[in-house]
């Protein structure tokens, strides 16, 4: 593997799978997947998404811990205020008590609401209905920059998911409040389809620097739709070995470097892996 010749010690996490699905986790050690990997990423949003509830998420860890003996990581969990805030309050809490010392690393997701000028990257997008709009507020900040009533619960031993779009506004407010809240473990994203943008290198030298004095899980994502096998940055990849050589050039330019006076802490997610997807690097 290309990325274990230039960072031998380079953590490997499988990227989330949701649902979470003891017989998906079971066929990709089948294929040897495993043999190549420090630990398995879960995601769970059961008050938004998923059909399961709250309290099961003791049960949903049993249940990969069962075909596996790789540590696990949530590599994301949230509760949107899509209907109430006071439902992302009790979320956050009752997450907090279910979780933490339960999974080897939790990632809240997210640090910020998504501006509704923008677009939620999903498969189906607005035919998704009210599960759609959803994306739009999972955030413990406001669009506009106000906290809502769930973020004074937040326990910093918890990480934050938050991903940054090319060339965020947010990204230096980010950095503030992970300050603030004494968050140390951050999961972010580098896309594919947007390394390939004039200019991207500038950008994402802006976000890594502006990142490196967190122990940061990068999860490398979004085919650039030119090279999918459908057009589109959900897609499975036409040929393997691209995605390959963008993960070793994002290995090289950001693992391992001093920046800023810090000595950069990084683990690589792999992918994101929806169920129905299988070596592949697709969003949710």
């Amino acid at each position: 593997m290309a990325i274990r010749q230039q960072a031998p010690e380079l953590p490997l996490v499988l990227g989330g799978i949701s649902p979470i699905d003891p017989t998906f986790i079971s066929l990709l050690k089948s294929y040897g997947l495993f043999e190549h990997l420090d630990a398995v990423g879960v995601h769970g949003f059961p008050l938004d998404w998923n059909h399961w509830q709250l309290n099961d998420w003791p049960k949903k860890l049993d249940e990969i811990r069962a075909v596996t003996d790789l540590p696990i990581w949530v590599t994301e969990v949230g509760v949107s205020t899509f209907g109430a805030e006071e439902v992302q309050v009790f979320g956050l809490q009752r997450t907090t008590e279910l979780l933490l010392g339960q999974a080897e690393r939790v990632f809240w997701y997210s640090l910020f609401d998504l501006p509704s000028s923008w677009e939620a990257t999903t498969r189906h997008k607005e035919s998704e209905g009210s599960a759609y709009y959803r994306h739009f507020y999972l955030g413990l900040i406001r669009a506009d920059g106000t906290p809502k009533p769930a973020l004074k619960y937040f326990n910093p031993e918890m990480g934050i998911c938050q991903w940054f779009h090319f060339q965020d506004h947010r990204l230096d407010a980010a950095v503030q409040w992970l300050r603030t809240l004494g968050v140390r473990k951050l999961r972010t994203g580098i896309s594919w389809a947007d390394w390939c943008r004039p200019n991207a290198l500038e950008w994402f030298d802006q976000q890594m620097k502006a990142l490196a004095e967190f122990d940061t899980t990068i999860t490398l994502c979004f085919t650039p739709p030119s090279r999918g096998q459908a057009p589109d940055c959900t897609s499975p990849p036409i040929d393997l070995g691209e995605f390959a050589t963008f993960a070793s050039e994002v290995v090289k330019r950001y693992v391992t470097k001093v920046v800023n006076g810090h000595t950069r802490r990084t683990t690589l997610a792999k992918s994101e892996l929806p169920s129905d997807k299988i070596l592949s690097h697709s969003s949710r």
